[in-house]
């Protein structure tokens, strides 16, 4: 009987041991744990003979056990038949403890059946491979029609950082010349998995590997890398490459030509850009609808808008008609020109001919009418949108939203935050940073860090902009402290703080009447390499004004000068007023004729603190002169000019009363 139930034991365990294909000593132990407790269950009285019948039958079962229950070495043959015969369970249940070596030998002997490669691959372990078995798949996987296995495991290695691209690069060339593959493809999609990540400066070193071992790049790898340059604003680096591919004589496709006319536009070089199409033809290449829209496209962003109608002639010229992209350049150079009917006129004729606008040039009118505050024909063009079945986009909203705000009406922005919402949209950070902005010159706090938290529950970043707009608030709160705490938190989350943040700080602690410690701000910014510009030093000035301290409002704008910043109206009127209000008018006069002498006329602020400080020290003869220079310039009076005067008369009033009794 216990025989038999241990002969089962061994049985069930084979069985088991098939159908997994596990062949582990884990096997062995289940079956031995099957024995034993099946002679267990089978002794009614346990003792010393049962105890030796036990032993017998656990020696006996032990050295039963033959050559083919022992589980046999996992080998190189073993995991390439278990490829090949798709036995996938197997393979990932023995991956972990497989390795690198291994792997390369299986691969090796794979070399002729790439998909199986793409497989196994697929179903290993990470850890059981290194850069030396990943860069033998991918040139085995490079053998595939499609190169899109091969990309993805060389990303995998790159964005894992188990190799740097020199060490992919050298690999791969031991790989090519054990497998005795002649096809240099993979150092094309190395470059080119460098590019999809965005790391110019590794793809240009392969490109350079490449030259020294006298391979030559695909000029599809070369354009890819010429449009990730331009993309980066790296248009030096683009002439370079595009230097050697001239030396390597990598022949130029139309696709190569229309990134250097991009790269011309975006330098500036318009003339150069309208010139390279002569270069082109020359070179046996006719400019297509492409070529012409960029440079239609440079001369409208800069506001070239003759420049840009000039080109689009040429255009048609040739044959070529405009598309919705040519129309939509012009409209948006109009737009950014203020030139908003000339636009819409154009819009109108595009529509007319038949071109279908898309969202972009939608959004363009109703940026264009939201910054001219005609928010009419901007919720007008949003509506025609829609009766063309073009939904708004995020974009749309955020424009309309910051718009409201921008007029103050909170509510009806609110209103179109929840329309968004309802239609499914979710808000960016752009949206947040409009309504937390929104709400900061709003003074209202509250508001704008409840918004500042819920976009970081939603998973969105602050930003520097959104910093700026919560450090704004407080300071008009007068939480100067809090606003402090505030930066330092920003600097620890490694986001740098910008000019415009620089000069929140500043603005709030000179507002407060803390200018020792907006001077040490201005020292920041020098160690951070963050240059100051004329809003920093005027609110420097302003804060010693403030405080009576006009001369060293002085040192200030002749710090602005040295450093090569040109001081503005506001420069030389804060301290006018400065002077003014001390009664100093000899040196805000002084200030004035200075002001005079740079070509700077003088403007209703200055007559009104020039006006203000003569009031002041009752000389109001000499007021009403000032007074009468200000008209004949052109320039209207205010409330505050009449002001200062009839101050000046009432203590004049007051003085005659006083003599007279």
């Amino acid at each position: 009987m216990r025989r038999a139930m241990a002969g089962t034991a061994i049985s069930r365990t084979r069985s088991l041991s098939n159908k997994s294909c596990c062949f582990h000593a884990s096997s062995i132990g289940a079956s031995l744990r099957l024995r034993f407790l099946g002679s267990a269950a089978n002794t009614s009285n346990p003792g010393d003979a049962n105890t030796s019948a036990f032993r017998f039958s656990f020696s006996r079962n032990c050295s039963s056990l033959s050559a083919s229950d022992i589980p046999p070495p996992i080998t190189e043959e073993v995991i390439r038949k278990s490829v090949l015969s798709s036995q996938w369970d197997f393979i990932e249940q023995v991956s972990p403890n497989l390795n690198p070596a291994l792997i390369s030998d299986v691969l090796y002997n794979l070399c002729s059946k790439p998909q199986s490669v793409s497989d196994l691959i697929h179903h290993l372990h990470p850890n059981c491979l290194d850069t030396k078995s990943y860069c033998l798949a991918v040139v085995l996987l490079a053998r595939l029609p499609s190169p899109n296995r091969a990309s993805q495991v060389l990303k995998q290695v790159m964005v894992t950082r188990i190799a740097t691209s020199r060490e992919l690069f050298d690999e791969l060339n031991l790989s090519r010349d054990r497998l005795s593959v002649k096809s240099s493809i993979v150092f094309d999609l190395l470059i080119r998995v460098c590019c999809e990540l965005r790391r110019a400066d590794e793809a240009f070193k392969c490109f350079y590997m490449m030259k020294e071992k006298g391979i030559v790049p695909k000029i599809e790898t070369c354009n890819g890398m010429l449009s990730l340059f331009l993309k980066l604003n790296k248009t030096e680096m683009t002439w370079v490459l595009y230097a050697e591919m001239f030396r390597l004589r990598i022949s130029s496709t139309i696709y190569t030509f229309n990134i250097m006319v991009n790269v011309l536009c975006k330098e500036g070089k318009l003339k150069k850009a309208r010139e390279f199409i002569g270069y082109m033809e020359g070179m046996g290449f006719k400019p297509n609808a492409v070529t012409y829209n960029t440079i239609i496209h440079g001369y409208s962003s800069r506001g070239n808008i003759e420049g840009a109608h000039r080109i689009l002639d040429a255009m048609r010229v040739e044959g070529i008609e405009p598309d919705s992209y040519t129309y939509g350049s012009l409209i948006s150079g109009m737009c950014k020109e203020g030139r908003l009917e000339q636009a819409s006129g154009l819009f109108d004729k595009m529509v007319e001919i038949g071109l279908s606008p898309n969202a972009v040039t939608y959004n363009t009118l109703i940026d264009g009418y939201c910054n001219k505050g005609d928010l009419k024909r901007a919720f007008n063009y949003r509506d025609e949108m829609v009766e063309n079945g073009i939904m708004p986009s995020v974009s749309t909203y955020n424009l309309l939203v910051h718009a409201l705000f921008m007029e103050g009406r909170m509510g009806e922005a609110d209103d179109m935050i929840k329309e968004m919402r309802e239609k499914g949209m979710v808000p960016d950070a752009v949206t947040y940073n409009i309504l937390i902005n929104g709400y900061s010159k709003c003074g209202n706090a509250k508001k704008a860090f409840d918004l500042h938290y819920e976009m970081l529950s939603k998973g969105i970043e602050a930003s520097c902009v959104t910093y700026t707009s919560l450090i704004h608030v407080l300071s008009r709160r007068h939480r100067m402290i809090e606003a402090d705490d505030l930066f330092k938190k920003m600097l620890s989350q490694g986001i740098s703080p910008d000019l415009i943040m620089f000069n929140a700080m500043i603005d709030g602690h000179c507002a407060n009447g803390n200018v020792e410690r907006a001077f040490m701000l201005l020292q920041e910014m020098d160690k951070k390499n963050v240059p100051p510009d004329e809003v920093t030093f005027n609110t420097l000035m302003q804060g010693h004004c403030k405080e009576g301290k006009v001369e060293e409002a002085r040192m200030v704008l002749d710090e602005m000068k040295r450093r090569g910043i040109k001081p503005d109206h506001i420069s030389y009127n804060t301290l006018i007023s400065g002077y003014s209000r001390r009664g100093d008018m000899k040196d805000a006069f002084g200030v004035r004729d200075e002001m005079l002498s740079i070509g700077f006329n003088p403007t209703l602020l200055t007559y009104n603190a020039l006006i203000k400080g003569l009031c002041k020290n009752q000389e109001g003869d000499h007021a009403e002169e000032l007074l009468k220079e200000m008209r004949n310039k052109g320039i209207a009076p205010d409330d505050s000019t009449y002001f200062s005067l009839i101050e000046v008369m009432g203590n004049v009033d007051t003085l005659v009363e006083d003599s007279a009794s």
